[in-house]
């Protein structure tokens, strides 16, 4: 029983809950309904599991292909865009990183919200096995264990979704110092500016979750996101832009009072944006609260 206490074992769970559910506040719940239902067992049946981590590795993840499959329901229902919960590092907000779930999540390539973005195209059963074997290297004879089909099965799933994931790797994280300058000429409102540090062809997509003003649907086009984003500065009396890392890279806070109220990420193609994701819905800004000391 001791290897379930263990806090690295946690760590783990979470980090593979996160990536299959794009969400620190149902990560942490898919993890805690893993550890009631270890505790849930006889002694006796305890003493049969050979690996306590396997085992609860098993049930958080078909907790998550559970979830994500009702997940599709709620999201057609959702008021406009759905983007994965992004990561603060606590770090920059003089946070500890040692209390907070989202502390406990390992920031590289596979939560950056480009890639989140691609996992949520996937069918969950796709995203549950290139999640668990590409990302953190589970053999298929263990997936087929959680998503309840074959080892081939498995491997054809992850081989889908791997095709996705290639498709969508063209573009490449935005330089911290076009991030630095697209918040200079948002500040002052210079459209041509804006303009020249975005693809023609970039796009804005927002998520308000109908509880925060937003677009609905994505904005298409460099010169629109402009004029976007000096309207949205005209009205934003009041508001403090900062720079953040947003899931590890590079991006942009918006704080009113002293609380966060717009998280936006970027990808990037060379010293121009391609893509933006704004995040208004403030259920999904609750890491970027601050932390009690």
């Amino acid at each position: 029983m001791g290897a379930v206490e263990d806090s690295g074992e946690r760590r783990q769970l979470l980090n593979v809950a996160y990536r299959l559910l794009g969400s620190v506040t149902e990560a942490e719940d898919a993890v805690q309904d893993a550890y009631t239902r270890w505790y849930g067992l006889s002694d006796g049946r305890r003493a049969e599991v050979l690996s306590p981590g396997a085992w609860l590795t098993t049930v958080t993840g078909r907790i998550c292909l559970d979830l994500l499959g009702s997940a599709r329901a709620r999201r057609e229902r959702y008021v406009g865009a759905w983007l994965p919960e992004p990561l603060p590092d606590r770090a920059e907000c003089g946070g500890t990183g040692d209390t907070d779930p989202a502390d406990l999540i390992v920031r590289d390539e596979s939560v950056a919200m480009a890639f989140l973005v691609v996992l949520e195209s996937m069918t969950p059963a796709e995203r549950v096995a290139f999640v668990l074997h590409d990302v953190f290297r589970y053999p298929f004879a263990e997936i087929a264990e959680v998503v309840g089909r074959t080892p081939a099965a498995c491997k054809q799933l992850a081989a889908s979704a791997r095709r996705r994931v290639s498709a969508a790797r063209a573009a490449a994280p935005v330089r911290a110092d076009v991030v630095r300058r697209v918040k200079e000429a948002w500040e002052s409102k210079d459209i041509p500016a804006l303009v020249g540090l975005l693809d023609p062809a970039a796009v804005m997509t927002a998520d308000g979750g109908g509880m925060a003003g937003s677009v609905l649907r994505p904005v298409e086009g460099g010169p629109r996101i402009a004029r976007y984003m000096a309207a949205i500065a005209d009205r934003a009396l009041g508001l403090e832009l900062l720079e953040r890392s947003v899931n590890g890279l590079p991006g942009l806070v918006a704080r009113r009072d002293g609380a966060v109220v717009t998280v936006a990420a970027f990808e990037g193609d060379g010293d121009r944006v391609t893509r933006i994701w704004v995040v208004r819905n403030p259920e999904k800004l609750r890491p970027w609260a601050p932390q009690p000391s």
